[in-house]
């Protein structure tokens, strides 16, 4: 499999599940009002019954004092914000991992296809075009979640068109359109930024640096059964991965129709990145940082970095959340700053890696 022995691989996925259940106790016990792991373990049972009592139409249990008001945080704000911060990091890194594979290229990040610049525009018109509009009512509350997919949707159609290259699509010219595609998303975005008014702006660059704090179980849960399906079939692709770093031609003589593997890869990281954009805004660097680490510490075997690299993604955006609730409390720092004050710094290292590499050469 790799030249990495079993007890260094077993030793690095224990230690990430182990830090996995580490943060997701202290994500239940953090926020504005501080709680014991005790008592979050006591009142869990009861939240879990009380967050699905809405969905089967019953009333809420009746709640009384602080183990109440424990009992009905937990189940509205911690524990959805939980599974939503450990899904969009699982998401985003596996997603980038895919990516960093299929192009070959440690650089790449799921947002090379327009997904997530798409999803960005989509739902900043939503924001600043779409209010007067569809005011109130079901649909207006749709509106954002369902704009964010429809315009990352779009950006992935564009760059998948301008790739095709005599009816196949050419890794080198899908990666040039997703920078133009890109380039174009942030002039529409910036121009939707110059016509906000002032309390539109606040909501646009919230949304925009990336923030896990409005979520809600319906939501959370129509997101669900899109990204956990996909993420489930990513890792079926790990092997056609391994021989696509050969390259392509070899992985064709190997009986592998890349052609079909990418299809199948841009389709799925569109529907993961777009459902997490979605509610989550836009979240860089942990599609970057993630897979580099995970691939420093297990060696480049898919089989073994898609896994790895979602439970160390859904650590990553679980430890940062943690970070952005309790840094500046009561206040709430967008959790986009945090991870990237974390990426931006080790995007420069591996700059400087790979330029020592190329020296030395």
């Amino acid at each position: 499999m790799s030249s990495f022995s079993k007890t260094r691989r077993r030793s690095v996925l224990g230690g990430l599940c182990a830090l996995l259940a580490a943060v997701s106790a202290g994500s239940l016990a953090s926020g504005v009002i501080p709680t014991g792991l005790r008592e979050v373990l006591a009142a869990l049972p009861d939240a879990l019954l009380v967050a699905i009592t809405p969905m089967l139409n019953r009333p809420y249990p009746s709640l009384h004092g602080d183990a109440g008001q424990l009992i009905l945080i937990l189940a509205e704000i911690r524990i959805p914000r939980l599974l939503l911060a450990l899904m969009v990091g699982a998401g985003l890194a596996m997603c980038g991992a895919v990516m960093q594979g299929l192009f070959r290229n440690p650089m790449a990040d799921p947002g090379l296809l327009g997904v997530s610049s798409g999803a960005a525009l989509g739902a900043v018109m939503s924001i600043v075009l779409g209010g007067a509009l569809f005011a109130g009512g079901l649909f207006g509350a749709l509106l954002l979640p369902v704009a964010a997919f429809a315009g990352g949707l779009a950006g992935l159609a564009l760059v998948y068109r301008l790739s095709l290259v005599g009816g196949k699509t050419d890794t080198a010219t899908m990666l040039l359109a997703g920078i133009a595609v890109n380039a174009i998303a942030g002039a529409l975005i910036g121009l939707m930024s110059y016509l906000a008014d002032d309390e539109q702006l606040r909501g646009l660059i919230f949304w925009s640096l990336g923030s896990l704090e409005a979520v809600d179980w319906r939501a959370l849960l129509a997101a669900m059964l899109l990204v956990i399906p996909a993420l489930l079939l990513l890792p079926f692709y790990a092997g056609a991965l391994n021989a696509n770093l050969l390259g392509e031609s070899e992985a064709g003589h190997l009986g592998i129709d890349m052609e079909k593997v990418k299809r199948h890869l841009v389709i799925l990281v569109a529907l993961v990145v777009g459902a997490a954009v979605c509610l989550s805004g836009v979240i860089g660097f942990v599609g970057l940082v993630v897979p580099h680490l995970i691939r420093i510490a297990l060696g480049p075997d898919h089989r073994l970095l898609l896994p790895a690299s979602a439970l160390f993604g859904a650590v990553l955006l679980g430890g940062a959340d943690i970070l952005a609730r309790t840094a500046a409390a009561p206040a709430e720092i967008p959790v986009g700053i945090i991870t990237a004050a974390l990426g931006g710094p080790f995007f420069l290292w591996l700059l400087l890696r790979f330029r020592r590499a190329r020296v030395a050469q």
